[in-house]
């Protein structure tokens, strides 16, 4: 995991400020400013963080939720759909399944502008592009 953090900071270079909150993700946005922009890279770590803390999702959610909402930046959320494939034969799987499809309609709910990317290409779900 932490070659592949690496990777993405190089790759964003040094005008990124990259803020690891594995679970304490709320407690993050509440720092920002009006003039910050946040990328939550992303939202399925997270989730997967917290489902093997043994977290309570709906809490941690709700207050995910709620930092979005209350943070004056302007915030962009990578989150990924989970729910293509066939229905995993293991319950943790299943659990996570789930909870990322409820996590991601909740955020899309939330959200002024969701964007599906696939194969590279970008489908504008909700909203419109600037």
């Amino acid at each position: 995991m932490q070659v592949k953090i690496d990777r993405h900071v190089a790759q964003r270079g040094s005008g990124w400020r990259t803020v690891e909150a594995p679970l304490e993700l709320a407690g993050a946005l509440s720092e920002l400013d009006a003039d910050d922009i946040c990328l939550i890279d992303c939202a399925t770590m997270w989730l997967s963080n917290h489902l093997l803390a043994d977290s309570d999702l709906a809490t941690a959610q709700e207050r995910l939720l709620t930092a979005v909402a209350d943070t004056p930046a302007s915030v962009v959320v990578v989150s990924n759909e989970v729910g293509y494939g066939i229905v995993p034969d293991n319950a943790l799987a299943r659990q996570f399944r789930e909870a990322q499809g409820r996590l991601n309609i909740a955020l899309a709910a939330k959200a002024d502008l969701v964007i599906s990317v696939t194969v590279g290409l970008p489908h504008v779900l909700k909203g419109q592009l600037p």
